[in-house]
């Protein structure tokens, strides 16, 4: 988190559509208290939540607003599990290991079900979410994946194929997908708001425009911003993709990547269950996949590809229009009222970094796409091994984490290059 970050949210439909938030100050003087949190995204409210929810004295320094990041502009997608499915994990790392993670791979969903309902957070949430097979190869991978998901407990499947998925997503694209009535989609600048307010309602205190410029380790932790310092027994690291130079021993196993957004203008009520005619999130199984789905207001909020590196296209619109058409073509008349990037942590595994430095500094990041129900585990298995219980979360934090090849000078080019090589093998079905 770097001083010079921009401040404000990005001009995205979720800011244009916020429910109303306080404009928090920054911190001036200095505090202690039990934890300091860096991060007001989802894994930063997460944990802080669960830690005031404990009865711990909790302070939170973001550099811009709450839900600046990731966490206030992806897709709202509620999609179980990672970024690497079961059966990679278990033949990598074992079979405990994966055990271990399948049998946390739905609990983020919950998570993020009972804070709406406990805190009575208004963020549109919608059931269910859809993945869709764009040939042969994936639908079959459709099906293997249904099987392996029940093995580690998940009911809520049901895979489509032909006339059935029109009823569902009505594209010609896909031949068929897999239902998991269990996910779903919502607003979430909305959620990490409601969770924001909920972490104060509690106790703690957040402060914004508050970059951490220095840590110093010891007990107590020292964290410096412009304008004041906090000592904390304990810290949580949850800056994500916005945490270069504050944790450099990380930077070589995660790299920043950006996503770009459009939502088109209301489409109406008919032309939207037309398209997706009960309202379910939707993501094809592309190596750079599409994701899409409807608004509370019936827009089309569209997304995909992957910029390695994290820097902008000039015109995000003319990259994801392309795409959405090519879904939808009967959108080609409909206008698109807002654009926008977000940036997301990759690591070459694909797999989310736990772990602790110096005995007392606790980070999660590097979610690789898959961040929205993960980042709400990630605050409760903080929360435990504060508390003694690091079973759950040593689990994440034994999964060893590879540099990216290259280093920082050629992970950028080397990632595209592989990038190409796997959505050429998808545009051949092979």
């Amino acid at each position: 988190m770097t001083a010079t970050a921009a401040t404000e949210h990005v001009a995205s439909w979720y800011a244009a559509t916020a429910n109303p938030a306080p404009e928090r100050p920054a911190l001036t003087g200095e505090i202690d208290c039990d934890v300091c949190v860096v991060g007001a995204g989802f894994t930063g409210i997460s944990s802080a939540l669960h830690l005031a929810e404990q009865g711990l004295s909790v302070v939170v320094l973001e550099a811009a607003r709450v839900g600046f990041g990731a966490s206030g502009r992806n897709g709202g997608q509620i999609v179980n599990g990672y970024s690497r499915d079961m059966d990679v994990i278990e033949a990598k790392y074992g079979a405990r290991t994966a055990r271990a993670l399948g049998d946390m791979a739905f609990e983020g969903n919950r998570i993020i079900r009972r804070r709406i309902e406990q805190y009575g957070i208004a963020c549109d949430l919608r059931d269910g979410n859809l993945f869709a097979a764009c040939n042969a190869r994936q639908l079959k991978g459709l099906r293997d994946h249904k099987a392996l998901w029940e093995r580690y407990g998940n009911r809520e499947l049901e895979l489509l194929e032909g006339e059935a998925l029109r009823r569902e997503v009505n594209s010609a694209r896909y031949l068929g997908g897999l239902v998991d009535h269990s996910g779903g989609h919502l607003h979430p600048l909305n959620l990490v708001l409601g969770e924001a307010a909920a972490v104060e309602s509690l106790g703690g205190r957040i402060f914004e425009q508050s970059p951490v410029t220095e840590v110093s380790h010891g007990e107590p932790v020292r964290l410096r911003t412009p304008q004041g310092v906090v000592r904390a027994a304990r810290v949580v690291m949850a800056g994500n993709a916005y945490l270069q130079g504050v944790l450099p021993a990380l930077e070589d196993r995660s790299m920043p990547c950006g996503t770009q957004i459009i939502t088109t203008e209301p489409l109406g009520e008919e032309l939207a269950r037309e398209l997706i005619p009960n309202d379910k999130a939707v993501e094809d199984c592309n190596y750079l996949l599409d994701y899409y789905r409807l608004t509370a207001d019936n827009r089309l909020l569209y997304g995909g590809g992957v910029n390695y590196g994290g820097d902008d296209p000039a015109d995000i619109e003319a990259v994801v229009r392309p795409k959405m058409l090519r879904t939808f073509p009967r959108l080609a008349g409909v206008g698109v009222d807002h654009a926008w990037s977000g940036t997301f942590l990759m690591t070459l595994n694909r797999l989310p970094q736990f772990g602790v430095i110096n005995g007392n500094v606790y980070y999660a990041q590097g979610y690789s796409g898959h961040g929205v129900t993960c980042t709400h585990l990630a605050g409760r298995l903080i929360a435990e091994v504060m508390h003694g219980q690091g079973e759950r979360f040593d689990a994440f934090a034994g999964i060893p984490h590879l540099p990216f090849p290259g280093g920082r000078l050629l992970r950028v080019p080397l990632s595209a290059l592989g990038a190409w090589y796997y959505a050429t093998r998808d545009r051949l079905g092979i």
